[in-house]
């Protein structure tokens, strides 16, 4: 693979701080950022009252810890533009969720929050190795979700030249890697396998490609799986975080000669650690769910905000904001089975380690018999397609999984190609049992 360390001289001043001015520039714009919330969003009012604290309560960084805590039940509660701490006609772009599990979630961008989030953008762009004039395959989705739009942000802050393929039409994202020679692509890992098979199927070598790094997210992944991705395209693979309700992708990202971790752009978002239960701040290294405050937005500044992501922090390294691990998973999609805590990234390590079986696979949670079941559909390579091989390799797996993880699964090996593709977020778990 291509080295693609940046240099010194190519990091913002910022990047390389000492972390006593990172933290006094934190304090000044969180100051700002706690008074701003609570003098134009009435959430933001009502919580602090109700909690006795006023922003000019904050004496020093720690002090944060006195203020509430946020969820994303109260952006539904204040559909659509009541967490907005501008008037409406200074938000210049709306973005939302989907809203399949409940009202959408409504965010919104002044000028300024779009110049800083294509700044933030372009940071981890150039963090991930790609320099001004790189050509970027963006297959992130355009539209209300923040990925596609987000990347291009920073696309263009950094001078990159993007192809803005968005999702989808996976034949064609071949073609334009085969035909323009992209130096990068922004893409969920997912998606990354899916256009894998469209190589193989094509006959074409992925190695062959003009790519030097692949820029992940949106969803929880696997070192694994990067290992697995990196030696079929022969490119760097990293990690790229964010969350709408924050700013969008850009709030974190891995440093290419590293990939230890997501420095997390400390200047404009404080990260915390809490247990998820207790809600109370774990040190650093503590495995918790990761809360967020912004320092900088100005029309919807969230002040910590439980992104229900599960990771821990820890020193910087390449850079001197601190790092969060790669997010394990997310508190919802936590298995509990028979007592025993699991998440689908867990399972798809196990899946990569076993020669014969393809990355692609889904889990199935129901409840016969008042007793909670998981069964895991996987998949066969095409060279391990026989009923025979398929049966081996769901007994061998069940196996390994009942050693390396301590629980009883149910195992199905289909044949290549039958479990369903993902064009942007993979659907890892349907959960069959009733609900109480």
């Amino acid at each position: 693979m291509k080295d693609l360390s940046p240099r010194k001289e190519d990091l913002e001043p910022i990047e390389l701080a000492s972390r006593d001015e990172i933290e006094s520039l934190q304090f000044k714009r969180l100051s700002w950022s706690l008074n701003h919330a609570y003098s134009n969003v009435a959430l933001y009012r009502a919580l602090f009252d109700a909690a006795d604290i006023h922003p000019d309560d904050l004496s020093t960084l720690a002090d944060l810890t006195k203020f509430p805590l946020t969820t994303k039940q109260n952006f539904r509660d204040n559909y659509p533009f009541g967490m907005f701490a501008v008037p409406r006609d200074r938000v210049i772009r709306i973005h939302a969720s989907s809203g399949t599990t409940g009202q959408p979630t409504v965010v919104g961008y002044t000028e300024g929050d779009l110049k800083i989030w294509g700044e933030v953008v372009a940071r981890s762009l150039r963090a991930s190795g790609l320099r001004a004039g790189d050509l970027l395959q963006n297959a992130y989705g355009y539209g209300l979700f923040t990925g596609g739009l987000g990347v291009q942000l920073g696309a263009d802050a950094l001078k990159l030249t993007t192809i803005p393929v968005s999702g989808g039409m996976t034949s064609r994202q071949v073609r334009l890697i085969n035909d323009f020679e992209p130096n990068g692509i922004t893409v969920t890992p997912s998606y990354a396998l899916s256009i894998l098979d469209e190589f193989v199927e094509s006959n074409l070598d992925p190695r062959q490609t003009s790519l030097n790094v692949g820029i992940f997210g949106a969803e929880p992944w696997s070192n694994a799986m990067r290992q697995k991705i990196e030696n079929a395209f022969d490119m760097h693979v990293v990690d790229i975080y964010g969350l709408s309700e924050v700013i969008g992708p850009g709030v974190a990202n891995e440093c290419v000669e590293t990939k230890d971790g997501l420095h997390i752009w400390e200047d404009h978002f404080l990260p915390e650690i809490i247990d998820p239960i207790t809600e109370q701040v774990l040190p650093e290294g503590q495995l918790g769910e990761l809360v967020l405050t912004s320092l900088t937005k100005e029309a919807l500044p969230v002040i910590r905000y439980r992104t229900g992501d599960l990771t821990r922090l820890l020193p910087g390294t390449a850079r001197s904001m601190k790092r969060m691990v790669k997010v394990v998973g997310r508190n919802d999609d936590m298995i509990i089975l028979r007592g025993v805590n699991l998440f689908p990234s867990q399972l798809e390590e196990q899946i990569l380690a076993q020669k014969g079986l393809a990355p692609h696979f889904q889990i199935e949670l129901s409840r016969p018999k008042n007793m909670d079941q998981l069964r895991l559909l996987a998949e066969s390579t095409q060279e391990c397609a026989s009923d025979d091989d398929r049966a081996k390799l769901g007994n061998s797996l069940a196996t390994k999984v009942k050693s390396e993880l301590g629980i009883s699964i149910s195992v199905d090996v289909s044949p290549p190609g039958t479990i369903k593709r993902s064009q942007g977020k993979a659907v890892r778990l349907i959960d069959h049992r009733p609900r109480d």
